[in-house]
């Protein structure tokens, strides 16, 4: 049985004019060919196309006459969560009486390459700027010479759109006039209408003419079925879970699982379906990734009769850019396929058990600032092997001038094997490794790992230790201001291996019996022995007792307004043609990347290093009783200052080279005293993309 899907597909974060087109050629206009419009829908008009499909793709066309036309001319998303949509860019020449191109948007992926060949002093017009002129004219300026944009099909909704640059600052005028040419000159010119792509076009919109027809994002959405987060093809057996259920049912990895919401946590699998839409920083996405396994989302996918005719079957699952694929193999294929795609071995680099004093975070990594970036990334290497990856990265942050991060110290990895030494764990746990019921039964291996954790989380720690740390948060921390203790282990924010989710983080006071210092100390390094994060490094071919918990220790943020995670680049756009940063918030202390079924946050591209710096909203918090964002023009505005900062710092140590895409992984807080404005506070930064 074979299912092969071009569903309605999630109009995802960003947008991006990815449509085609070229410049006047020398040649004369190409000439008519006649075609019939396949099922064009009841307003799209018959008209002959313009194309000869015997002949390569022109450069250009002066319209669109029929699906043949559009199709020869468009160009498809490229990063891994854009939405299904065939886009051709499109020009106006106001120099040359609103003349319209339909540009070939593979053979010219951004407009300024298409107009500087054709439109240019070369083809008998004035000059064309340089590039970084080219930007910041003609996105901007009232009385610029182009009128640049693009016209969008989106499957899942079959909508025909045009849109501008989300920071396109084009008044109502301008998108008139180039809407108008495209819908006298194409033929869905009937079904055409104008989408905003962010706040600042938005705001064009309300000037706009009857003639003018808008959709807004939401509109958009009600259309779309299939949203693919991670790109991959993987082979296993195909299971139907609820999330309530993972809490007590296991899976391998062998398995591809379907499940009727977004969860909270999960082991380890070859493949991901959830009838619930994600968020792109949800930690199974983000596990998918660093696994190189399939994740998508399909509205109704737990009901499915097609999924469900293969449930408990070998399958082959395929997440492409705009469709999906899944059909039946037999196990011995599966076994070939996982033979050849074992993931690779990550490489801890060691846990340095020398360094037994308690470090300001800024003295975990040794490197001056006119350092290379290769060897500040050997010190954070470094760093890792006696305070974790966490602290280490942290180390970094904290010396990047403008970003405010709170004031911490760590606790290096000598102290978790002391205490596990000292308690006999580490006897126990080598047993455990050794014995063959513990490794191939998955309910005693969760069975005996709970035992272990309940046993840590109340054995003696050090005297001498307890000692240190109570007179460090003394020293340093005024009284009455409770700890957050956070896991740093040195398999963790590694080149590749991100570890996210894999442990956990507990707040301790020393003045408040209710939050015992040591019970915080010893949750978190009982969290080394997580069912899922054993099952990942058992994955990952980490061996388990060269792992060491550090402890990176700063001020808790019991009452925050706001908390949040962003990428320091589009996670939608991976040709580097769309730069924005990525922000996901949300009020209180409510979860972003696991935010409770039915809660929904405010997410966004931040055009930062656009004119006029846009926002484009992608999804609104339902927490709130306004129309307000979670966070003000400001404090977006401040965001993206450390944003930047962030993005420039950390470019020589894990960047990887022109071309490449990479992000930094960027966790924040909004925090303030009552009836003040709430201060930007950046608690983490780690590599998102692979070095």
């Amino acid at each position: 049985m074979r299912i092969a899907s071009s569903p309605r597909v999630l109009f995802a974060l960003s947008a991006i004019l990815c449509g085609c087109g070229e410049g006047p050629r020398e040649a004369a206009t190409p000439e008519v060919q006649t075609s019939t419009v396949e099922d064009p829908g009841p307003q799209a008009m018959m008209w002959d196309c313009l194309f000869d499909e015997a002949e390569s793709a022109p450069d250009w066309l002066p319209q669109l006459g029929c699906l043949d036309d559009f199709d020869a001319l468009a160009s498809e998303p490229a990063g891994s969560s854009l939405p299904f949509a065939r886009s051709v860019k499109t020009v106006i020449d106001t120099e040359d009486g609103n003349a319209l191109y339909f540009q070939h948007s593979e053979r010219y992926p951004i407009h300024h390459e298409f107009v500087s060949k054709h439109l240019s002093v070369a083809a008998g017009f004035t000059p064309v700027p340089d590039l970084t002129n080219f930007n910041n004219t003609q996105y901007s300026d009232p009385l610029r010479r182009f009128i640049l944009g693009a016209v969008t099909h989106y499957d899942g909704p079959d909508a025909w759109v045009y849109e501008i640059a989300p920071y396109d600052r084009a008044g109502p005028e301008m998108i008139e006039t180039a809407f108008k040419a495209i819908a006298d000159n194409a033929f869905f010119g009937e079904q055409l209408r104008f989408h905003p792509t962010s706040v600042t076009v938005q705001a064009a919109t309300a000037e706009l003419s009857d003639d003018v027809p808008t959709l807004d994002t939401d509109a958009l959405y009600e259309g779309i079925d299939y949203q693919p987060l991670n790109l991959a093809e993987s082979y296993g057996r195909l299971r139907f879970l609820t999330a309530d259920q993972l809490e007590t049912e296991y899976v391998t990895f062998r398995d591809i699982v379907v499940l009727d919401r977004v969860p909270n946590d999960i082991s380890v699998t070859l493949g991901i379906i959830t009838s619930e839409f994600q968020t792109p920083l949800a930690h199974i996405n983000v596990l998918s990734q660093n696994r190189g396994t399939p994740n998508m989302a399909l509205r109704d996918a737990y009901d499915s009769p097609e999924l469900r005719g293969l449930e408990g079957k070998w399958v082959r699952l395929v997440v492409g850019p705009s469709n999906y694929s899944i059909a039946e193999v037999t196990k011995q294929e599966a076994d070939v396929f996982w033979e050849d795609n074992r993931p690779s071995l990550v490489q801890v680099p060691g846990a340095n058990r020398e360094v037994t004093d308690l470090r300001n975070v800024t003295e975990t990594i040794a490197y001056s600032e006119d350092a290379s970036g290769e060897e500040k990334h050997a010190a954070i290497k470094e760093g890792t092997r006696a305070f974790g990856g966490k602290a280490a990265n942290y180390g970094a942050l904290a010396r990047i001038e403008g970003v405010r991060a709170p004031k911490a110290f760590a606790v290096p990895i000598y102290y978790y094997f002391q205490f596990l030494e000292e308690n006999g764990f580490d006897k126990r746990i080598e047993a455990l490794l050794a014995d063959p019921g513990f490794q191939d039964d998955p309910a005693v291996r969760d069975a005996e790992l709970e035992a272990l954790r309940d046993d840590m989380q109340t054995a003696p720690v050090n005297a001498e230790f307890e000692r240190m740390l109570l007179d460090k948060i003394a020293a340093d921390y005024p009284v009455g201001l409770r700890m957050r203790f956070r896991s740093s282990t040195n398999a963790e924010d590694l080149d590749g291996f991100t570890g996210a989710g894999l442990y956990t983080s507990r707040s301790g006071d020393p003045n408040d019996p209710a939050y015992p210092v040591l019970d915080a100390v010893r949750r978190v390094w009982a969290s080394v022995w997580f069912f899922r994060a054993f099952e990942e490094r058992s994955y990952r071919g980490i061996d388990h007792t060269a792992v060491g918990m550090a402890l990176l220790v700063h001020r808790s943020f019991p009452d925050e307004e706001a908390n949040g995670v962003a990428l320091t680049d589009n996670p939608f756009d991976r040709t580097g043609m769309d730069p924005a940063f990525y922000v996901n918030v949300q009020y209180g202390e409510d979860s972003v990347v696991l935010p409770p079924p039915g809660v929904t946050t405010d997410q966004f591209l931040y055009y930062y290093f656009q004119n006029g710096q846009p926002t484009r909203y992608l999804s609104r918090s339902n927490l709130s009783t306004t129309s307000e964002s979670v966070m003000n023009r400001s404090q977006v505005h401040e965001l993206g200052e450390a944003l930047a900062a962030i993005r420039s710092y950390f470019s020589p140590i894990y960047g990887a080279g022109p071309g490449v895409w990479w992000a930094m992984d960027v966790e924040f807080k909004l925090d303030g005293e009552p009836g003040e404005e709430p201060l930007l506070w950046v608690k983490q930064a780690r590599p998102f993309g692979e070095r």
